[in-house]
């Protein structure tokens, strides 16, 4: 951008005694006071959504008091909180009566509370922009802010109005795309005028805030340019968002692939494990939670140990005897060498006799799992066969192994044994 006007710009911003920089930004103690009511906030949301008790509508749930909290902060954030205003003729935002909907936001508020740097945050709001949960838009961006003020900017109408008329752009209130593509050239430009402002965006947004709503103006003769192409920031933005997505869909059938091992084994009449980090994941509006064990049977092992098996995928329990009979490690993009490891790992700790267990995996990585198994380390294993599943023979036969077996070896028909790779 032309840096000279843009100094000037900031500097009448700053000498404002009125503007948002000195009436809300500096020195203001109920900001700073804000950062932390709000994080307890979003995790009192968080906890709701996973025990169900966060309600069907925006009044009385923790998600109200979160933008109050924000809301208070009046000027800049006096209309965050109507985007989330249950809206029931248009059911917008679906964040209310659709319980896949609400378990997705849960999870994405969760997954950028624990984030600590800005790839996973840009990963998650691309993550959530895919589900396409109608009405869930760029508004959330204001929590963002509230847990990463060096990171992301806030977001409302006139600071997309006043981005538009500094930089000469077009720029859409309710897209994520534009959202990201603007906090690139926020973030570059705080980066340029680096120390005028402040390494929390909420100076630079408050400029933007201003100049949108026409308190401060541009100068008759104001040019901006950027420093950097756009079309080369907008194709590394269009990069990062192809590869979250691909990213998307192979989780999703990962945890297909999962409910349907969890589907056959109940129907087995075995009791399930999955694993801790996806036991809260659902599909479909089925949530793994309420079909799963909990936690695993007493199991007297070394902790390392007992935490590399609380990962494995899935693994079938017998009711009677409450002893691990069967485990599946679902590999469709991630490391196999490591799945059989988990594997291998369970069942010389379990010992006293030989375990069948399984590797599942995307027919496109049978070669790989073929030389994997061949490896000398894996063959003739005393406490383990291994065999490996591919996804379209479980999708072809999952009706029909739930219907005739009667326990894991029904899995035998459809599986290849170790020993057949050789």
């Amino acid at each position: 951008m032309d840096n000279s006007n843009m100094i000037k710009l900031v500097n009448r911003y700053k000498s404002d005694s009125e503007s948002v920089y000195n009436t809300w930004f500096k020195y203001n103690e109920t900001r700073l006071k804000a950062f932390r009511s709000i994080r307890c906030g979003v995790i009192d949301i968080i906890n709701s959504i996973k025990n169900n008790s966060f309600g069907n509508d925006f009044k009385g749930s923790p998600l109200e008091f979160v933008l109050k909290c924000i809301t208070e902060q009046k000027q800049i954030f006096e209309g965050a909180a109507h985007p989330f205003f249950w809206k029931p003729k248009l059911r917008i935002p679906d964040i209310y009566e659709n319980e896949e909907n609400k378990k997705i936001f849960g999870q994405f508020l969760e997954s950028c509370l624990s984030a600590n740097n800005e790839d996973k945050l840009i990963k998650e709001i691309i993550k959530l922009d895919s589900y396409k949960i109608k009405g869930l838009g760029p508004a959330v961006a204001n929590i963002l802010y509230f847990l990463h003020p060096t990171l992301m900017p806030p977001f409302n109408t006139a600071m997309v109005n006043g981005f538009n008329a500094i930089f000469s752009d077009k720029k859409k209130l309710g897209s994520w795309t534009d959202y990201l593509h603007m906090r690139e050239v926020i973030i570059k430009t705080n980066e340029e005028l680096n120390p005028l402002l402040s390494k929390d965006l909420g100076a630079i947004s408050g400029l933007l805030f201003d100049v949108g709503i026409g308190k401060i103006s541009l100068s008759e003769n104001w040019e901006t340019s950027l420093n950097f192409e756009k079309s080369k920031l907008e194709k590394a933005l269009n990069k990062r968002r192809l590869e979250i997505e691909n990213e998307v869909k192979e989780e999703s059938e990962h945890l297909k692939v999962q409910f349907l091992l969890t589907e056959i084994g109940r129907s087995l009449g075995y009791n399930v494990f999955v694993a801790i980090n996806d036991r809260t994941k659902s599909l479909n509006g089925k949530s793994l939670e309420f079909i799963t064990l909990s936690e695993l049977p007493p199991l007297d092992f070394p902790k390392d140990v007992l935490r590399t098996i609380s990962l494995i995928d899935v693994i079938w329990i017998n009711k009677n005897t409450n002893e691990i009979e069967c485990a599946f490690e679902v590999e469709k993009s991630t490391s196999i060498y490591s799945g059989i490891l988990r594997l291998v790992d369970l069942a010389s700790s379990l010992g006293s006799k030989q375990y069948n267990f399984f590797l599942v995996a995307p027919d496109s990585r049978e070669k790989e799992i073929i030389a994997q198994l061949n490896r000398p380390s894996f063959r003739n294993l005393e406490c383990i066969t291994l065999r490996y599943m591919l996804f379209s023979k479980l999708y072809e036969n999952s009706n029909s192994l739930s219907t005739f077996g009667d326990d894991y070896k029904i899995l035998f028909k459809i599986a290849n044994e170790v020993n057949t790779c050789i």
